[in-house]
């Protein structure tokens, strides 16, 4: 991916925050939606745009597909990684995501748990 493409696929904040997750752990589309606060066709519309543009990678697992940022991406431009980083801390908007992150994986309401406490009480 040359400059002007990877510039133009982080030209948009959604994709941003969805990155800065991403930096955290993977996770699924309705993690991502849950703490970003959007619509799950505007959340996989973002994913779909960076995972084409080869920033992320995906993996099916039964009906969810965990996304999970691509390690050839990561290693080939680990400035702009470091950059970045160091960007979302300093802006509260990212700060708060990773915030609602913590709290989702405290709660235990991340869609692995869900599916597992609904499988449960059909036993």
């Amino acid at each position: 991916m040359n400059l002007s493409e990877i510039l133009k696929i982080l030209g948009d904040e959604c994709r941003l925050r969805i990155i800065n997750l991403l930096l955290e752990q993977r996770l699924c589309v309705c993690d991502i939606e849950k703490i970003l606060g959007t619509t799950q066709s505007n959340t996989s519309r973002h994913l779909t745009k960076l995972k084409m543009a080869g920033v992320l990678s995906a993996t099916k697992k039964s009906q969810w597909i965990y996304y999970s940022m691509n390690e050839r991406f990561l290693k080939e431009n680990e400035k702009l990684i470091e950059f970045l980083k160091e960007k979302f801390f300093q802006q509260e908007i990212f700060r708060k995501d990773l915030i609602r992150l913590k709290e989702l994986k405290e709660k235990g309401e991340e869609c692995e748990h869900v599916l597992t406490k609904v499988q449960r009480s059909d036993i």
